[in-house]
């Protein structure tokens, strides 16, 4: 199932990246979460409470399933949220399109070439699934796995990237916090 989104009457927006929070989202990650007009999750959201949080954090959700997002998978009261997920997002953004799924299609390991061959007419790839964070700008469209934005198989911490998109300029800041034990990403 794809859904599709509006955000490109605004001139530019911030929006926050995240996937894989697998049931929490991490402080740090929330407090980016916040200063932003929207959010995207690029699934295994793992939780309707994850969702709840975001939605009190920031005006637009925009969320996909990941592999791990399954209503047999949630709790019973949580189905009718996830049955409602699409596995593929479509974000009209000012100055071009995003397109979000969680990955899983193509692996652990996924090609960036296979993103880019199945959504040649989006500006940006946005995809979860590895816990691992890529910006790749080597070619159109732009790839980007914002890593882990949870505390499950995070690499050393949680981890976000921040979309400052304009009609003229688009800017991906990845972020990357401390883990709980203090140790840098």
């Amino acid at each position: 199932m794809k859904k599709h989104f509006d955000l490109g009457d605004a001139d530019a927006i911030d929006v926050a990246v995240v996937s894989d929070t697998h049931g929490r989202l991490a402080p740090d990650v929330a407090s980016v979460v916040s200063l932003c007009d929207a959010v995207i999750h690029a699934g295994d959201i793992c939780g309707a409470g994850v969702l709840q949080e975001l939605e009190r954090l920031c005006p637009v959700v925009i969320a996909v399933a990941g592999n791990n997002d399954m209503p047999a998978l949630w709790m019973p009261e949580e189905r009718e949220v996830v049955a409602a997920l699409p596995a593929v997002a479509v974000v009209r953004a000012p100055g071009g399109e995003i397109v979000v799924e969680h990955g899983h299609r193509f692996g652990h390991h996924p090609d960036h070439a296979e993103f880019r061959a199945a959504w040649p007419d989006a500006r940006l790839v946005i995809y979860g699934h590895t816990h691992i964070q890529v910006i790749d700008r080597e070619a159109e469209p732009w790839v980007v796995n914002p890593g882990a934005a949870g505390h499950v198989r995070n690499q050393g911490g949680p981890h976000c990237a921040l979309l400052k998109l304009s009609r003229e300029q688009w800017e991906i800041e990845p972020m990357r916090f401390l883990a709980a034990d203090g140790r840098a990403a």
